[in-house]
């Protein structure tokens, strides 16, 4: 079994090493070929490993690597890159750069993130903007969606959007297994005459690429129940849209469990329902989709949600797996290489 090493972003997020540390520790229990590079304050980390109580065998698969600095949530792009050199976040996407780890995993500022990830990482050939993709639950034969840009970038040209179909075409194709992911355009309407210019652009261009499975535009309201396995978008639109989910999701089931606890007649009507809602609630959770990739990188960096749970922050970790496993960048790289040249014959 090849051997796979991460370094986690420890100090990152709302809740600091409360989170990342305890994730470590389940995903290195939970996968014997697995070591996490703990990078953030050696102090901090110590005493929460102490509180998780675990052995020597363990502890040797979670070294430390210690950093005087923190990327706070609020702090700019711009002062992380000159002024944090020795945070924890550029300490660790440093590691995949030096070819210490093979990924890395981090619940920090989305916007340092991406900034810091670029500016040491660069991008593959032939692609001009890394993009960050994300998953959300779906009706089609995967019941998930991948969903791009979701925040990257917020005046994308047709060539970008298109790029980014093709990054999140080979990304599916990886993770998922489908050998012809079926690509969406997010839009306004699925008539061909509705959308902005950039829009009817990617679609001209999607539309005459082969390699991509391109099936036409989506609507914002069919995301959840289309059969397309990615949908494309500018970096605006996606961000809104998701953080719009996000908030509609803990809508509901905050409502649904203040609906259940009104009264005694309530609760009890509860107990019935519970087999029926746990699923669905369950289905529902964000934290099982957490963990999005910063697409477009020499090097696979994927961003948590900053107030994630230990749960939430393992699946991210789960992911950045998948990723090395496949060797997304590679996979992209190749694919871009293939189409460039059959642009310009």
């Amino acid at each position: 079994m090849t051997a796979i090493i991460i370094a986690i972003d420890a100090m990152g997020g709302d809740h600091g090493v409360q989170i990342p540390v305890p994730a470590a520790v389940k995903a290195v229990r939970q996968h014997q070929n697995l070591q996490l590079i703990l990078v953030g304050d050696q102090d901090a980390i110590h005493k929460q490993l102490q509180k998780l109580a675990i052995s020597e065998e363990l502890s040797q698969r979670l070294p430390i690597v210690h950093t005087a600095q923190v990327v706070s949530m609020d702090e700019s792009p711009t002062q992380a890159l000159r002024y944090k050199k020795d945070s924890s976040m550029r300490v660790a996407i440093n590691l995949v750069k030096e070819g210490k780890a093979q990924a890395c995993v981090s619940a920090g500022n989305t916007g340092a993130l991406m900034a810091t990830a670029h500016f040491v990482l660069k991008t593959l050939s032939g692609i001009d903007r890394p993009a960050i993709i994300g998953t959300l639950p779906s009706e089609n034969a995967l019941g998930r969606v991948h969903m791009l840009d979701l925040g990257a970038n917020v005046d994308s040209s047709a060539e970008h959007l298109f790029q980014f179909a093709i990054m999140g075409s080979m990304l599916t194709t990886a993770i998922d297994g489908v050998q012809k992911p079926k690509v969406a355009l997010l839009n306004i309407g699925v008539e061909e005459i509705k959308g902005n210019d950039q829009v009817k652009q990617t679609a001209q261009l999607l539309s005459n690429c082969p390699d991509i499975n391109y099936i036409g535009y989506q609507e914002g309201d069919s995301i959840f129940k289309s059969e397309a396995d990615v949908i494309v978008c500018d970096g605006f639109v996606g961000n809104v849209a998701l953080k719009s989910v996000e908030g509609l999701t803990k809508f509901i089931r905050r409502n649904i469990k203040k609906a259940f606890y009104q009264n005694i007649l309530t609760k009890l009507a509860a107990i019935g329902a519970i087999v029926v809602l746990k699923p669905f609630l369950k289905k529902m959770n964000p934290e099982l989709f957490n963990g999005a990739s910063l697409l477009g990188l020499k090097g696979i960096v994927l961003k948590s949600h900053g107030n994630t749970s230990v749960i939430g922050f393992e699946k991210a970790i789960e992911k950045a797996m998948l990723e090395v496993e496949h060797n997304v960048p590679q996979l992209i790289e190749d694919k871009i290489k293939k189409l460039f040249e059959s642009r310009t014959v």
